[in-house]
């Protein structure tokens, strides 16, 4: 979710839903130790619970990034060992990692010992030619002995060479079973499923089904995020924030005028939003309308009000839309 899941789009989703946790986009070591550390870091208290998701390889260099994000109020440490981008390959980190179990397992001991925060892992079922049950489990089992308790797994295996990362997430297929094979033979471990989840009510019934502990979307919830709304009611035994889309967009805008105020500009906020009234009469305008408007110099709140005057209230979901 690099470039997609900042802290614009993350305040959006915690309106959504009061308790998922949520994930930053990857960040790289580097950045964080050498970059705009500030800027990279930045999240609202509003975001809370919040997991900072790391890209590296090197233990002293994410012993030292989990500092800091643990620092900065982080209340979960990520490695990203799933990432098959080419610009990660050339890292030697992101999926390459799996077949690095024993350096993995380095890097959460080095973690832990750096923070008190939890340290989990975000990983595939294994990479190109490799048996995914023996890498998956091999891997599982030296990274579980280090420490790390939770992993998330995209129940696919990467293809390094050959596939886009684009692909890697379709063409590849999907091996639930094997996810909650493990979850069956480490009952002691957390294990979150990922890949493949289309809306929260599949994500509801694969937790269900495969007997894991959680689920984790990605796309689907940014492209649909009013899926989100639902979150709290059918995971958590909470009520939903909102009960129209109309009503976040309010909750939203103070939230748009404080960030204007300090010089973002509205298209870095609004691009986040184009999907909220997915389905629905009067979306395509709405999307248009923020579109075409919120990139425009000196764009405000008045961009946002008037595309989602488009959308009647009380409309409900069509496929036409």
């Amino acid at each position: 979710m690099m470039d997609w899941t900042d802290r614009h789009c993350r305040f959006f989703h915690r309106l959504l839903s009061a308790h998922a946790l949520l994930y930053t986009e990857m960040v790289t070591t580097g950045a964080i130790l050498h970059g705009p550390r500030d800027r990279l870091l930045a999240f609202d208290p509003a975001e809370h619970p919040v997991a900072l998701q790391l890209g590296g390889s090197e233990p002293d260099d994410l012993a030292a990034s989990a500092r800091i994000g643990a620092d900065a109020g982080y209340d979960e440490i990520n490695l990203n060992c799933g990432c098959p981008s080419e610009r990660v390959q050339k890292g030697a980190f992101g999926a390459c990692l799996m077949r690095e179990p024993a350096l993995v397992a380095d890097c959460v001991t080095a973690m832990r010992s750096a923070v008190d925060i939890p340290v989990t892992v975000k990983c595939r079922l294994g990479v190109d030619d490799d048996d995914e049950e023996q890498r998956l489990f091999q891997f599982v089992e030296q990274v579980s002995a280090a420490g790390c308790e939770t992993f998330i797994i995209h129940a696919r295996k990467a293809w390094l060479k050959g596939l886009s990362p684009k692909a890697n997430r379709d063409i590849p297929p999907l091996n639930y079973p094997l996810v909650a094979k493990l979850k069956r033979e480490r009952p002691d471990l957390t294990i979150i499923l990922n890949g493949g989840l289309a809306s929260l009510a599949a994500s509801s019934a694969a937790v269900t089904d495969l007997a894991v502990d959680g689920a984790m979307l990605g796309r689907a919830a940014y492209q649909n995020p009013w899926d989100l709304a639902e979150a709290d009611p059918t995971f958590f035994e909470a009520g939903p924030n909102f009960d129209d889309p109309h009503a976040v967009i309010e909750a939203l805008l103070p939230y748009i005028e404080g960030e204007l105020s300090k010089g973002e500009r509205l298209h870095a906020i609004a691009r986040h939003i184009l999907g909220l009234f997915q389905g629905r009469p009067g979306a395509r305008a709405y999307r248009r309308h923020i579109s075409e408007n919120s990139p425009r110099e000196g764009a405000g709140p008045e961009v946002i009000r008037d595309a989602a005057a488009r959308v009647p209230k009380g409309a409900t979901r069509r496929d036409a839309a």
